[in-house]
């Protein structure tokens, strides 16, 4: 592809973004996960341990975030909120990947802990956030989510972008529960935030094409990755530059551009 004008690259970019943010997206994406749910807190919650799984085959990703939210008995904020000792104890048997029912369990102890001590998910990261950025927050998050008893082991399945990390995960989280983007895929149900303040969630495909539309120039996709990507999507659109994760996502893997 040749080298885009400034100008052609945001208008190709923009049509792109059209193109894949749209419903038919939700089919094939884990996004799907949370969308069984109309309540706030069951959308944050399904979709937060949906996207804490969000690594390897779509497939498997989305397999898996239904059997969590069977172990919650496809009730997750009323789970987290009122278990039982003995009601996690099916959730020993999970397993994706390196995420296991130890640190399912953790983390549905630790998410009945933020809403309990800290008024829920969304003021949590409010509270952290900077007018154009959720990194900090991210950290913050991380540090407040740990502060229940917990295995060193469980501590990896949250990123953290002051330990150089990209923490694409929680991007894209951050991306479903902010941005409203009146296509029906994400639920703009957090209104304390703004789409200015979110980051695109980087990844193999998202970087690989970033670099190619020279967007990108850093080879890893980590923390410094990242913060150069923002301030290239911020220059197209600052009002909502996370927009532009759908046009990167799809070319990268329904276009192997």
């Amino acid at each position: 592809m040749q080298q885009l004008t400034s100008e052609e690259l945001t208008e190709f970019l923009n049509e792109k973004t059209l193109q894949y943010n749209n419903p038919k997206f939700i089919e094939t994406d884990p996004i799907q996960i949370p969308h069984r749910f109309s309540k706030k807190e069951d959308i944050e919650i399904a979709g937060f341990l949906t996207a804490t799984i969000a690594w390897g085959n779509r497939k498997s990703i989305i397999n898996n975030a239904n059997k969590i939210t069977e172990l919650l008995e496809n009730a997750p904020y009323d789970f987290v909120m009122n278990h039982q000792e003995q009601d996690l104890e099916p959730l020993n048997a999970f397993v994706h990947r390196t995420f296991n029912g130890i640190d399912l369990i953790t983390f549905i102890k630790a998410l009945q802990h933020i809403y309990k001590r800290h008024e829920g998910l969304e003021n949590l990261f409010h509270k952290h956030a900077s007018p154009t950025s959720m990194q900090n927050a991210i950290h913050e998050f991380k540090n407040t989510f740990f502060e229940i008893e917990h295995l060193p082991r469980t501590k990896k399945h949250i990123s953290d972008p002051h330990k150089k990390s990209a923490a694409k995960r929680i991007n894209m989280f951050l991306r479903w529960m902010v941005r409203n983007d009146n296509a029906g895929v994400d639920f703009g149900i957090w209104k304390s935030l703004s789409p200015a303040q979110l980051s695109c969630p980087l990844d193999v495909h998202s970087g690989n094409v970033a670099r190619k539309l020279g967007l990108l120039n850093r080879k890893q996709n980590d923390a410094k990755a990242l913060a150069e990507l923002d301030t290239a999507l911020r220059s197209m659109d600052p009002s909502d530059p996370v927009k532009y994760d759908y046009a990167l996502f799809g070319l990268g893997v329904f276009e192997k551009f």
